[in-house]
């Protein structure tokens, strides 16, 4: 059975997060988009965990099912989600900011937290009280402790516990991070190293980047969304293949690398993340690593630091060449569906021409993966319009142009170079 899962997320408890971000809501939007499996949030937030345990109820195998008295969408969506096999789960899952010093240096890590039964949590909530850390005020709460502390304490609570440094190679807040973060997992975790079966890519970086580090061979690279919105849900994502969906088959798969279950991951296009290439965002100043180096790490606009984004963070540590080794987990990126449809449309994503097309869509073909990963063109034109067709099939064949993201600003991916183009192609299809 392949199983579609997202495994960090936030809730509307968290900052900058949508107040749309309730569990109804997150269970309504994974059918749309085709996401099987999907990671809670926020389990350390009070009033989210109360939201958890009130409106989810548990099955027996470490997963948990939204209860029938929440419910969500219009009804066709209900239907469709209480007759599917498909119909959505969830894991108990939050993100933890570590923030501390070690070798002289201030340490901003992210990490991600998966547990397989509400005891657990509520143990690891009480434990990290207990220690003074302020739960209540973030949804992603940040803590004084380590990351060698936090996997002492998750690993006491359940052997099972799963711990992966989030969004890897971030500037501010990852382990790899340019400004705050390590130069390995062992210089990070120390004895819990090997406990450490995976880390999380994130937006700025896909596969082929990590796979140029040779000390992350043995670890999985695992792909969400980090979603602050319920659209946002899935851009980013991994395809399992499992008999039985369950918490310890989740693990498994993690902890024996197992390469036959975990089958690829979806990928965003690196240079859409907001921190690939480096810059200021301020002097809208953006540079590649060449250039970073001429100009000794400064904007040349206004002679302050310049952030290192994450192609040049990978290249200072990197011990392999791009291409250079293959046979790891393989990968799939895409485009967004409503940013395709916009583009087809030449309209803002946001607009109700595109919203009526998305939802006709995923009515029609079922779900955005669905429609993305599996129709063929004969099958996507009986459910859209030909222009659409058109740019999901340039898409598919990577004939995209990418205005790289850098210092917190986001890149853009367009199907069409220009007005003049589009407009021409769509002539052809009349």
């Amino acid at each position: 059975m392949r199983i579609i899962a997202d495994l960090h997320i936030h809730s509307k408890y968290s900052r900058a997060c949508s107040p749309d971000l309730v569990l109804p809501k997150i269970a309504e939007w994974c059918c749309y988009k085709g996401i099987n499996l999907v990671v809670t949030g926020d389990f350390t937030h009070p009033a989210w965990f109360k939201d958890i345990k009130e409106q989810l109820e548990p099955e027996d195998n470490g997963m948990f099912k939204l209860k029938k008295s929440f419910s969500f969408g219009d009804s066709s969506t209900k239907i469709r989600m209480t007759n599917s096999k498909d119909f959505t789960r969830f894991i108990l899952g939050t993100e933890i900011s570590c923030i501390y010093k070690q070798g002289d240096k201030c340490r901003r890590v992210h990490h991600n937290i998966f547990f397989p039964e509400i005891k657990d949590v509520e143990q690891f909530n009480k434990t990290l009280e207990k220690m003074g850390c302020n739960l209540k005020s973030d949804g992603r709460p940040i803590i004084g402790l380590s990351s060698i502390q936090l996997a002492e304490i998750v690993f006491n609570i359940n052997d099972k516990a799963i711990l992966i440094p989030a969004h890897a190679w971030t500037p501010w807040f990852s382990i790899f991070g340019s400004k705050s973060g390590f130069d390995s997992i062992e210089e990070c975790f120390d004895i819990y190293s090997p406990y450490i079966y995976a880390v999380e890519t994130g937006l700025s970086s896909d596969p082929p980047m990590n796979w140029r580090l040779s000390a992350l061979d043995n670890i999985l690279l695992v792909s969400n969304s980090d979603a602050h919105s319920l659209p946002n849900l899935g851009r980013e994502a991994n395809v399992f293949e499992w008999e039985t969906p369950s918490y310890d088959e989740f693990y498994n798969t993690l902890k024996n690398r197992d390469k036959n279950k975990f089958k690829y991951t979806i990928e965003f296009y690196p240079e859409e993340g907001k921190y690939h290439l480096d810059g200021h965002a301020a002097c809208k100043v953006v540079m590649e690593a060449k250039e970073t180096k001429k100009n000794k790490g400064l904007c040349p606009v206004c002679k302050k630091p310049l952030t290192i984004g994450v192609l040049n963070r990978v290249d200072q540590i990197a011990d392999r060449e791009v291409g250079e080794l293959n046979g790891h987990i393989p990968y799939k990126s895409l485009v967004p569906l409503q940013e395709i449809i916009a583009e087809s449309f030449n309209v803002g994503k946001s607009s109700k021409r595109v919203q009526n097309e998305y939802f006709s869509m995923i009515e029609k073909g079922g779900s955005e993966f669905a429609i993305l990963l599996d129709k063929n063109f004969d099958e996507l034109k009986e459910i859209t319009k030909p222009e659409v067709v058109e740019a999901i099939k340039r898409v598919r064949q990577g004939k995209l142009f990418i205005e790289p993201g850098y210092d917190g600003v986001y890149g853009k991916v367009k199907i069409y170079k220009n007005n003049e183009e589009r407009g021409a192609v769509q002539k052809s299809l009349i």
